[in-house]
């Protein structure tokens, strides 16, 4: 007999706000290493991607959220309050477990200070930001090394396929900005008054 959905419906929860959770951090740290190699130079581009990207990491927190909370439920395998919040506090894949929650608290952490910014300085947590990188390599480890979903090859192609593109955005961010053209600084008109003045009296 094959089993209901409605057995498992806080395993089938926890599993897909944890798939939700791990595309929406993806995609706001891709936006955020994009941003940061400084090459949008459409007017007011900057600003929408900001907005963007700000949704994207606060939708992915809430989902990282959500994938703890419904694990709670999970009559399977019944983490309790410290499997969900404390690293190596469970017996299932402990390392992978940990890997997630130590990247949740991160990016929490990192997400939410840009809302603390200009108490703790704008440069300061500018750098701190960076390593919000470095959560969500603690995320991709859990969901590779944790979640059943990632033995799929789909899903597992899909969690993995990101990797190049961010290295790459990294190494972009380090290379030398080449000027378009288009949008080069145009150079400063001279009022008249500034110019005819010392050429007539040359004349004269």
């Amino acid at each position: 007999m094959n089993p209901q959905p409605s057995e498992h419906i806080w395993w089938l929860a926890s599993r897909a706000s944890g798939l939700v959770a791990i595309a929406l951090i993806t995609a706001s740290v891709l936006l955020g290493l994009a941003m940061a190699s400084k090459r949008f130079r459409s007017p007011g581009l900057p600003r929408v991607l900001n907005a963007l990207h700000e949704q994207l990491a606060v939708a992915g927190l809430v989902a990282i959220g959500a994938h703890g909370a419904t694990l709670l439920g999970d009559p399977w395998l019944r983490p309790g309050l410290d499997g969900v919040a404390l690293p190596f506090a469970i017996d299932y894949r402990p390392g992978f477990v940990a890997a997630g929650i130590v990247g949740g608290y991160l990016a929490a952490a990192l997400g939410l200070s840009y809302y603390a910014r200009k108490r703790v300085g704008t440069k300061r947590w500018r750098n701190a930001h960076r390593y919000i990188v470095v959560a969500w390599g603690l995320s991709l480890v859990h969901a590779l090394g944790a979640g059943t979903d990632a033995a799929i090859p789909a899903v597992r192609w899909a969690l993995l396929a990101p990797v190049p593109v961010a290295l790459a955005l990294v190494v972009a961010r380090f290379l030398p900005k080449r000027e378009n053209p288009a949008w080069a600084a145009k150079p400063r008109r001279v009022p008249a008054t500034l110019t005819s003045g010392p050429a007539t009296s040359a004349a004269d």
